[in-house]
């Protein structure tokens, strides 16, 4: 409607003046309800080929969407295994901080694995203990049969030496049992010597093999004793959390709610048609106008366009797509954050909201080669800019009559 009254005010109205006054033509005999198209024709037609013209600038150089939303993310509370809610610690709509219980599930079967773990450590301890103590044994009993080698050995050199003086108070048949003796004294000592290092290997490397295994299996069944607590894995609000004591839950089947974080909203997620792919561009001027903030113009930025389109997403499958089975459409996306910091705060997750984007040619115009044909097109393009802002500011102050009066909501 702008749009047409602003042509019309350069086409129709001046045909119409020219008709009246310069032709004498009167309303009400030449110019009737009647013979408006006769007479009117050419600034009719002129008016509708510039509407339409006009129309299709503003909204390709400056386009507009009324899909802009403060996107947030929500954290699915789930926990890491199936259970029976043993007890709950939080409600609906209760803020949480990071680490805070959520609700706790049945452990009798974790507790009771946590204590054999437990038991079975303290029994390997203990036989470390018990190890360490025959170590000391075996270095006793090494020690006693060193020293009866060590009698063995004078008892055979000195019988030995008797022989050799071919004295009559010693036989050879007692030199040779001597002799005997003495290497049964060295084997009880190898034999001493080799339970000794037996045992050693046992307190060193073997018990405390078992005890880092035991250690390892007790931290094990800790952990899944500490998976029946499920808490909070960020500061957030919990909603749609109804269960009671007894329910069964599954991280598969059946989740315990959604905790939306807590997060102030910095920026905004827009879409854009197809058609102005080549138009938007980072760093463009934009403003919005939003349901939740009424009455207020917040001027934004676009700090990054999406290179791709949901639309046309494939995943991989045992079949051959199809293209025409793809979505059809397809928009593209866009992040808008505020020109000025602050002027978001106050806007809820998830809001709605109207957005324009504005082509600025300032920098293009600056360059002295350019002709004067396309300096001229290029100053329209950036002035028509101001038909959309206009029609923007209309919107907002329009859109909580629409709402509250109009709809009724």
């Amino acid at each position: 409607m702008l749009e047409l009254l602003l042509c019309s005010s350069i086409t129709v109205l001046p045909d119409f003046l020219y008709r009246r006054f310069a032709q004498g033509k009167r309303l009400g005999r030449e110019i009737t309800l009647f013979t408006v198209w006769y007479e009117l024709r050419w600034g009719i037609v002129m008016c509708l080929l510039l509407t339409i013209s006009l129309i299709t600038a503003i909204f390709y150089f400056h386009p507009s969407t009324k899909a802009a939303t403060s996107v947030f993310r929500t954290v699915t509370i789930l926990p890491q295994t199936n259970g029976r809610v043993a007890e709950t610690f939080v409600d609906i709509n209760q803020k949480v901080k990071q680490g805070d219980p959520l609700f706790r599930l049945e452990d009798f079967e974790q507790k009771a694995a946590v204590e054999i773990a437990r038991r079975k450590l303290a029994e390997i301890e203990a036989e470390l203990k018990v190890a360490t103590i025959q170590v000391r044994e075996a270095e006793g009993r090494i020690a006693q049969a060193q020293g009866m080698l060590a009698q063995a050995q004078d008892e055979y050199e000195t019988r030995n030496a008797l022989l050799r003086q071919n004295s009559t108070a010693i036989a050879r048949r007692d030199v040779e049992r001597a002799e005997v003796q003495v290497a049964t004294q060295q084997g009880q000592v190898d034999a001493a010597i080799a339970a000794r290092d037996a045992l050693v290997a046992q307190v060193e490397h073997q018990l405390p093999a078992r005890k880092a295994s035991a250690e390892a299996a007790l931290h094990q069944a800790q952990v899944e004793l500490d998976k029946t607590l499920v808490v909070a894995g960020t500061d957030g609000i919990v909603q749609q959390f109804g269960l009671r004591a007894g329910d069964v839950v599954n991280p598969m089947l059946r989740p315990a709610g959604i905790l939306v974080p807590e997060r102030r909203v910095t920026g905004l997620v827009a879409g854009f048609g197809q058609i102005e792919t080549q138009v938007m561009k980072p760093g463009m001027i934009g403003e919005v106008t939003c349901a939740a903030k009424p009455w207020q113009i917040i001027p934004m930025v676009v700090t990054e366009v999406q290179d791709v389109i949901a639309g046309g997403q494939v995943r991989a499958s045992d079949q051959l797509i199809d293209v025409q089975n793809l979505s059809p459409g397809g928009s593209i996306t866009v992040i808008m954050e505020p020109l000025y910091e602050g002027a978001l705060d106050g806007l809820p997750q998830g809001a709605s909201c109207i957005a324009n984007a504005y082509t600025s040619n300032h920098d293009r115009l600056e360059d002295e080669s350019l002709g004067t044909l396309k300096r001229f097109a290029l100053h329209a393009v950036d002035a028509v800019g101001l038909v959309h802002a206009l029609i923007l500011r209309i919107q907002a102050l329009l859109l909580p009559i629409q709402t509250l009066v109009l709809k009724g909501h």
